[in-house]
């Protein structure tokens, strides 16, 4: 017997595993927009899947010790948001030097920089905030090299340190780090000189 949408999207879902969060879109390989939102509804209806906006899911993560859901993983929204409404996307300086581990102060506001427009949606306690910037500033979008760039520039010439720069070197792969060279090149000085540093073998 041929397996049904719903049970089409749920396999997808479930493989792909705990805490990931999708939107219609992502599944219209199995069927039609209207047959796609029913499958996504029911399984919303029998408790398999959360939805956190309309046309947008996700796969809980569960609390192991205490049984609960816990809340969605917020960069992961922001994506599925991105992939609805066809724009692309940035992590903010502050998100990405916490991201990294180079910055343990959580920032109050998650913050996306995007090539649409400026818009705040507010998904459970988060607020997302999209702030729109001119096409250029989004050319290293979805590369390794977007997150080091912001969190570098966020954290500042004269506050990086050398255990920060020996975090990212031990982070990055051998292409990784050509990548990077390659991706700084349009950048500051300053930044220019923190990546060489980083790309040194030591």
């Amino acid at each position: 017997m041929a397996q049904s949408i719903t049970d089409n999207i749920f396999k997808k879902i479930s493989g792909g595993g705990r805490g990931l969060v999708y939107t219609t879109k992502d599944f219209l390989a199995f069927g039609s927009r209207d047959a796609v939102d029913q499958g996504l509804c029911r399984l919303y209806q029998k408790g398999l899947i959360r939805r956190l906006k309309p046309g947008i899911y996700d796969f809980p993560r569960i609390n192991d010790k205490l049984g609960g859901e816990l809340s969605p993983n917020i960069e992961n929204v922001a994506y599925a948001i991105a992939r609805k409404n066809n724009i692309r996307i940035m992590i903010s300086g502050a998100l990405a030097a916490n991201k990294l581990g180079l910055s343990t102060q959580v920032p109050a506001q998650k913050i996306f920089l995007t090539d649409g427009p400026n818009r705040k949606v507010k998904i459970g306690n988060f607020i997302l905030v999209f702030r729109h910037v001119a096409p250029k500033r989004m050319t290293l979008c979805g590369k390794k090299s977007e997150v080091i760039l912001q969190a570098l520039d966020h954290i500042g010439k004269d506050h990086i340190t050398d255990d920060m720069i020996k975090k990212i070197r031990d982070m990055l792969t051998s292409q990784q780090k050509d990548q990077l060279m390659k991706d700084v090149v349009s950048a500051s000085q300053w930044l220019n000189e923190i990546v060489n540093h980083i790309v040194e073998e030591k």
